[in-house]
């Protein structure tokens, strides 16, 4: 009895964890296609903000419509790759700067394996404490500062005519302060659409904020001005 149950057990998680990598492949697949949406409606004169640009994946074909970029990377490691990926792109301005919701000074932590692979590791790299594989030691940390994200918003849609044309936030859990305030502050209809990548999965302890939010932005916007489904 105990070698079937033993048998089960491992068969349920084996189909769990195929469900959920066909769920994330669904949603890569979706990201993609919106992706290809995306650029082909940017144009020159277009503002658009990549937040968690990492090494430009995002950020490059973004400038390549001509639109005006803004790239946000905290990380060092990363910011520097994208500094050279991006070079001579006169659309793009660089912030080496974590966004939150209001300016200062805070740390920088990385992915437990970020010495041995980090190209890799410095996607994981966050500012939220708590979160799965991060390495949290003391002198491991980074200081980075922070600008107040929803005062650009706001400044760069008013010179921008009114609103930013699009909005990408992947920034391993700072997204949930930044989403909560957005939404409180009706700050999305300033933003033609925005989409996030959020990480429930990191952060155990911040799921029902994370399904509240959820919640509130499906309520109030739909998923073709506000998108959380990102990767």
């Amino acid at each position: 009895m105990d070698d079937l149950q033993s048998e089960h057990a491992a068969l349920k998680e084996a189909y769990d964890k195929l469900k959920r990598r066909q769920a994330r492949n669904e949603r890569a697949h979706f990201a993609r296609g919106l992706m290809q949406g995306i650029l082909s409606m940017l144009e020159p004169g277009d503002v658009v903000f990549d937040c968690g640009a990492n090494v430009g994946d995002v950020t490059a074909p973004l400038a390549a419509t001509g639109a005006t970029v803004h790239a946000f990377e905290p990380d060092p490691y990363a910011f520097d790759q994208l500094s050279k990926r991006v070079a001579g792109m006169e659309n793009v301005i660089l912030h080496n700067v974590a966004v939150g919701v209001t300016a200062g000074s805070v740390q920088l932590m990385r992915a437990a394996n970020f010495d041995d692979n980090p190209k890799g590791g410095s996607v994981k790299s966050t500012v939220i404490p708590g979160g799965r594989n991060i390495n949290e030691a003391a002198g491991a940390t980074i200081d980075v500062q922070m600008i107040a994200l929803p005062e650009m918003i706001r400044a760069e849609a008013a010179k921008a005519g009114g609103r930013i044309a699009f909005l990408k936030m992947d920034i391993e859990g700072a997204e949930l302060d930044l989403l909560e305030h957005m939404q409180a502050e009706n700050l999305f209809d300033l933003v033609g659409l925005t989409v996030a990548e959020t990480h429930e999965n990191k952060f155990r302890d911040l799921r029902p904020r994370f399904a509240a939010l959820r919640e509130a932005v499906a309520e109030h916007h739909p998923v073709t001005r506000v998108n959380l489904d990102w990767i």
